[in-house]
Order: C-alpha cells, then structure tokens, then sequence
C-alpha cells in the first residue's frame, strides 16, 4: 500500500472532495485525521468507514481560521496518530454570490479568512511540524475560479483562491530546501453539494456541454490528483498546480 502507516491531515475532511480523499487515503493504509466544521455525522460516517478498513482515524471539530484551534488540531493529531507526513489544506468555501457592488469589506475580509487564512495557518502549523524531520508533503485546494475570474458574482472567492494559488508557490520554495513539497490542485465543476448549490442544473449541463471529456468530475478524481501530489510519484513536483477540470480550460 501506497501511504502504509502514514499519518495523513484533511482539513474539512468529512464530506465531499474532503470525505472522498480521507476514504481513498485510508484505503492506501494511511491513518487519517479530518476536521469538519459543523458536519459532526458526516465526519462520524467517514471515520467509521476508515476503521472498517482497519486503519485509524480521528475526527477533530475546528474552525480552522482560528489560530488556536489549529495549533491544537496538529498538536492532537501528532499526540494521538503519530508525526503529519501529509497534510491537504481543503477547508474552505464559497459563503455565497455576491456581485462587487453589492459586497462589503467585512465580507471581503471573511471570505479571505475562510480560505486564505485557514489554508496559511494550517500549512504553517504543520510545516513547523515537518522541518526537523525535513520530510513531508503539503497539498493546498486552489480553484479553476483562480485562474477563469469565477462566475459573475465570485470575485470574492477567486481572489482567495488566486491568493492560495501563490501562497502554494511560495511556500514550496521555502520548503524545498527543507525536504517538504507543496504543490496544489485546481478542481473545476466536481459533483458536491456546493457545485448543486451555487450552480443551476442548466448551467451545469452548460458546463458539461463545453468540456471535452463531457461529464462533471466527481470528488474521487481529486482525491486520486491529491494522493498523487502526497506521493513518492510527485518526488519531483513543486509549486505545481495539478488543474482537475475535464479540459475546460487549459493551461
């Protein structure tokens, strides 16, 4: 098995793209940590799944914009499973739609803790972890609305998201030297509650109509790019930004 007794960290790992990769890891033989917000039944199911394939897992309640909590995460992590070899700094989201003329700074400021900060102080809390044993792998969720500007209505969350895009970069190059990769994945329309939510069935199809591989991905195609960059396949990645969108758009 790929991650064999490899203590791997999911920041909002409880559902969705998140639930998706702490099952596909575990599968490899990795124990598995994940967050969730306010998910605790979801996050209850994915551990449990985890142990019924014989590994072990642990679900921590955080907000993972506060610096406290998530320095206690890492620290309960590292206590109760062993030293963090992978984190994937997934937790974030869109708040909702909000046209610039319509958006204030205090939700400005709000959408870039829940996907700006949450993403820092989770990578620096475990890259302070991972320095001494100069070895790890760090994987960031960016967005193809970093790169295409989002939707109209989203200029909020693909400024965070671009923000995370050149945080990736510029960690990998602190790291590098250190031992640590960082790299990051760009996913586009995948099949999760938040596409249903903030897309429409029509602009769904739309999507899927202008992709050449015709289909919406589903959060296991993310999880296999993720487990990709966490392994020794990704020895030499750094500061890559792996896009996961059918071919929408190409870079």
């Amino acid at each position: 098995m790929e991650f064999a007794n490899k203590v791997v960290l999911i920041t909002g790992g409880a559902s969705g793209i998140g639930g998706a990769t702490s099952l596909a890891f575990a599968k490899e033989g990795a124990d598995v940590a994940l967050t969730y917000l306010t998910s605790e039944k979801e996050a209850a199911a994915v551990v449990a799944a985890i142990e019924r394939l014989g590994r072990r897992a642990l679900a921590l309640q955080a907000d993972m914009s506060d610096p406290d909590r998530v320095d206690a995460v890492v620290a309960e992590t590292e206590a109760r499973l062993g030293p963090i070899e992978v984190l994937f700094a997934n937790a974030g989201g869109l708040l909702q739609q909000s046209p610039i003329s319509e958006t204030t700074l205090e939700f400005w400021k709000k959408t870039f803790a829940v996907n700006v900060e949450s993403t820092f102080l989770s990578c620096k809390a475990v890259f302070l972890r991972m320095t001494p044993r100069r070895r790890g792998a760090i994987i960031t969720m960016a967005s193809l609305a970093a790169f295409n500007g989002a939707r109209p209505g989203g200029a909020h969350y693909a400024a965070t998201k671009g923000a995370v895009v050149s945080f990736t970069r510029g960690l990998a190059k602190e790291a590098g030297p250190l031992g640590i990769r960082v790299n990051g994945v760009a996913p586009g329309l995948i099949a999760t509650r938040f596409h249903e939510q903030f897309n429409t069935p029509e602009g769904r199809r739309g999507t899927v109509a202008a992709t050449p591989l015709q289909r919406e991905g589903r959060p296991e195609d993310v999880a296999n790019a993720v487990m990709f960059l966490a392994s020794d396949r990704a020895a030499y990645l750094a500061g890559e930004i792996i896009q996961i969108n059918g071919g929408i758009m190409m870079y």
